[in-house]
């Protein structure tokens, strides 16, 4: 088994890290190049960073910002918001990013999955969604556009085409428990997760320590990722890591 991975998120909008609840009241958390230097220091496994408003608004990730992040962090990095070619990965991966998340021009185009693995590798195409219950389906919907769209598609039916595709990893938000603290989706993280084969990150809702620890055993995700409890110091990278070693959840 492959040891669990702490993922700090940087949700960036116009050059400042946000945070909000249920993927809105954004409030500022701070500079994402301080703060990624920062959850380096801790223990961070990885990070993403994600630039939120860029599909919305139609412009390109801040590739500077970008470029000074990576420089001042010595784990993975993988970033996303906006990227809507193989010439977008290509730019973030000069700019210092490991790997490339997709989700609102993916969804738009699942050519560029395949496109994006076959020329840099399955391992540097993240394939980020953002799912929401619907009660009407009994089942879970994707969203694009920051959360913003409704796409009519299932969510459990494009974790396995995102995996056909060439997808490495997959980054699921569950924007029901997003900003709540009240814990992950489990539900919907151990859905996909023993759907496909490929490592599930899960998103959204973490609170306490032990909410990565239910993800990671009841869940079955391969990595946990908050934002909110690392932003404002409710807990530390070293604090969850020790609860997690103390359960016997082999972390890195």
């Amino acid at each position: 088994m492959l040891a669990k991975r702490i993922i700090p998120c940087l949700d960036v909008k116009d050059g400042r890290v946000v945070k909000g609840v249920n993927f809105v009241n954004l409030r500022d958390a701070g500079d994402p190049v301080e703060l990624a230097a920062l959850y380096d220091q801790e223990g961070a496994d990885e990070l993403v960073f994600l630039d939120i408003s860029a599909s919305h608004e139609g412009r390109a990730t801040m590739v500077e910002v970008v470029r000074q992040t990576a420089g001042n962090i010595s784990i993975p990095f993988t970033v996303g918001g906006g990227i809507a070619s193989t010439d977008d990965m290509k730019r973030l991966l000069r700019a210092g990013a490991d790997k490339i998340g997709i989700n609102t021009a993916a969804l738009r185009n699942p050519k560029l999955i395949s496109e994006g693995a076959s020329i840099f590798g399955c391992q540097c195409i993240v394939v980020a969604m953002d799912a929401k219950y619907n009660e009407a389906w009994g089942e879970w919907e994707v969203y694009t556009h920051g959360g913003r769209n409704a796409t009519g598609i299932k969510a459990l039916e494009w974790a396995r085409r995102a995996e056909e595709l060439g997808a490495g990893e997959l980054l699921l938000t569950s924007m029901d428990a997003d900003g709540t603290k009240d814990g992950f989706d489990l539900k919907l993280t151990r859905a996909v997760s023993e759907l496909v084969g490929i490592p599930v990150i899960a998103s959204g809702g973490a609170g306490r320590t032990e909410h990565f620890h239910d993800v990671f055993t009841e869940g079955k995700a391969d990595a946990g990722l908050a934002a909110t409890i690392f932003h404002y110091k409710e807990l530390s990278i070293e604090e969850v890591k020790a609860d997690l070693r103390q359960k016997g959840v082999e972390i890195r």
